[in-house]
């Protein structure tokens, strides 16, 4: 039960994010949907760090709860895959084929190099955490 609770909280956080960040690119995002690439790309960067930063048998092994809490439930509740789609649909309906193929563009490319920026720094991350605890052993995750 206290994994749903974990999921569920994050959930509800990511969704409060998601909508902050929202009304603060507002005025940017008259004409293209701005706010949603953005929060699909940090979201795609958190969890592309925090999964990899975290992953089982690695250097900051967490519990399980917490992984769900930030991968499923935070990254989950903020980012907007529904939104991009919904507003991806309203371009090509309303004949605005060039701002829809953009927006696919954009939120796949950046959202994929997300995902792979924070695997590397986390990567990296865990070397230097390695160096700094004066351990023998290569990080090799």
């Amino acid at each position: 039960m206290s994994t749903y609770f974990w999921i569920t909280l994050g959930s509800a956080l990511g969704g409060v994010l998601r909508y902050a960040l929202t009304r603060l690119t507002l005025d940017s995002s008259t004409n293209f949907p701005w706010g949603t690439i953005l929060i699909n790309v940090l979201g795609c960067f958190v969890i592309g760090f925090f999964g990899t930063l975290t992953f089982p048998g690695g250097r900051f092994e967490i519990p399980e709860n917490i992984r769900l809490f930030v991968m499923v439930g935070l990254c989950g509740g903020f980012t907007t895959f529904s939104s991009f789609s919904l507003q991806t649909f309203d371009l090509l309906r309303t004949g605005e084929w060039s701002r829809a193929l953009a927006n696919v563009t954009l939120s796949v490319v950046l959202c994929l190099g997300s995902v792979a920026l924070g695997h590397m720094v986390a990567h990296h991350s865990n070397k230097v955490f390695a160096v700094a605890a004066n351990q023998e052993e290569e990080y090799t995750g």
